[in-house]
């Protein structure tokens, strides 16, 4: 006997007030099952959902394939939902993941038979921003001055100087956009890159634990560019490693953005990958905070 389970839609996604549907395939050659769906949500530290239904009472199941329809709403509006559906997100130490799981439970001598899937959350309509998100752009300065790591000789005498203007609030169906300018530098360009930064936090007894990490990178400047010069910022944000900014009771999701110029540098030939939380003596590094919602 095997068992297949397959949602509704094909990209998985679904909010807390429309119906969770999909079908469950038995292959059997004969006997007796009862079926129960077992349906949960989990996250840690927080348990979100649990929920389960009897989609077919025990019984005989005939030989061949049986298709079996199944349809459940995960948050009943007239329910008191205390607590709120954070979506769908892979994070490097925080995941917040739904699973659905059916089960035939086979008697007492037979082994129970499940199969488990992931499928999306995403925040219901009534509680997201209209669109469009209202710009609200940070204006930065890349100068010799503003690092706070040690720098190559020739930069800190030589000095540089690079500005820009990048959106500090974005919609999670949008691109992060800005433009950047290289005004002046004394020793040449190698790249700018634009790398989305999370922070993820947890609450430990009394202690608040807090990593950050790289979700992607993005090149927009390869080698050494012409001073004066508006460069676009353009980074499309990826779907299972962003979700809207939360700060939750035992944990929080954040996120930022880190502009880096590498700067031409024997050493950095020598040593060519770098933690972009903690940048070289031959990088130059702004990070602005970043607040991702959804919207309509």
């Amino acid at each position: 006997m095997s068992i297949e389970l397959k949602l509704s839609r094909a990209n998985r996604i679904y909010r807390p007030f429309e119906p969770l549907e999909g079908k469950s395939f038995l292959q059997v050659r004969g006997g007796s099952a009862g079926i129960i769906e077992s349906f949960y949500g989990v996250v840690k530290p927080i348990s979100i959902l649990n929920k389960s239904i009897e989609i077919r009472p025990s019984g005989k199941i005939g030989s061949g394939t049986t298709e079996i329809l199944f349809s459940m709403i995960l948050r009943q509006p007239e329910e008191d939902n205390v607590e709120r559906f954070y979506e769908t997100f892979h994070g490097a130490n925080i995941s917040i993941q739904y699973l659905i799981t059916v089960d035939i439970m086979r008697g007492y001598l037979h082994k129970t038979l499940s199969t488990t899937t992931e499928f999306l959350v995403e925040s219901d309509k009534a509680d997201l921003l209209e669109r469009p998100v209202s710009p609200e752009m940070v204006i930065f300065y890349i100068t010799q001055d503003t690092q706070r790591h040690p720098l190559l000789h020739e930069l800190k005498s030589g000095g540089f100087r690079v500005t820009g203007k990048m959106s500090s609030q974005c919609s999670l169906s949008d691109p992060i956009t800005g433009e950047l300018t290289v005004e002046a530098t004394a020793v040449p360009i190698c790249s700018i890159d634009i790398h989305l930064l999370r922070i993820e936090s947890v609450l430990l007894g009394e202690r608040i634990i807090t990593e950050t990490s790289l979700i992607k990178s993005t090149q927009i400047a390869d080698g050494d560019v012409c001073r004066n010069m508006t460069l676009p910022i353009y980074v499309i944000l990826p779907r299972l490693l962003t979700c809207p900014t939360i700060f939750a009771g035992p944990f929080s999701i954040e996120f930022k953005v880190s502009i880096v110029v590498s700067f031409h540098s024997e050493l950095s030939k020598i040593h060519s990958k770098s933690d972009p939380t903690n940048p070289s003596i031959w990088m130059a590094m702004e990070t602005l905070p970043l607040e991702l919602v959804r919207t309509r």
